[in-house]
């Protein structure tokens, strides 16, 4: 294959398989999320809604995703949260080229509406705010599954999504703003360490 014949589709599958959970980020290399935040910023741009179409999710899961990427990382007077750094649309690109997310995400939002459907007779989206939040505060803790063996899934889905969540946030441009991370900047002197504070 020569150079020129390589596709978005064959970059993105070869990010996303090659993605290991000993990189820098949690989820995914920082090249990867690098190159996934591009593709949705040249697709946001090529748009005439300006807006980004779900690739892998459906636009029911894809609300949900919203939803849940805003609840783990929500705007505050800081910074924007998940959803203005693109999280959501990163997390479905990704997805879209890897068969073990769309199996931990997807399996995960299912069991997710299954769930609320069984406790609340609503899918997750039409529970109310109170509901919503006893079942992620059910899933967020691991010592949860242990006490109660139905939660495991959820569990397992939600710490998956929390880590690619923070991965597609603290890439992104507000993300980096957010950490106030200036990168490879040549100071003129080394201002040295600030001093500890006294007990």
């Amino acid at each position: 294959m020569t150079e020129n014949s390589v596709t978005r589709r064959d970059i993105l599958r070869t990010l996303a398989v090659g993605a290991v959970s000993g990189s820098v980020l949690q989820v995914i290399p920082a090249k990867a999320a690098e190159y996934a935040h591009q593709v949705v910023h040249n697709e946001k741009a090529a748009s005439t809604a300006g807006k980004y179409a779900p690739k892998y999710f459906s636009p029911h899961q894809y609300e949900m995703l919203l939803m849940l990427c805003e609840t783990i990382i929500p705007k505050d007077e800081k910074s924007g949260g998940a959803v203005e750094a693109g999280a959501p649309e990163f997390i479905d690109l990704l997805t879209s080229e890897n068969e073990e997310y769309q199996l931990a995400l997807g399996g995960g939002l299912q069991w997710l509406d299954s769930f609320c459907s069984d406790r609340y007779a609503n899918a997750f989206l039409d529970c109310t705010a109170e509901q919503r939040k006893e079942v992620l505060d059910l899933i967020a803790f691991r010592k949860n599954a242990k006490q109660d063996s139905s939660l495991s899934q959820g569990v397992v889905f939600f710490a998956f999504l929390r880590r690619f969540t923070c991965d597609g946030f603290y890439t992104s441009k507000i993300g980096i703003e957010d950490l106030q991370y200036i990168g490879n900047t040549a100071l003129r002197e080394f201002p040295g360490c600030p001093p500890l504070p006294e007990s």
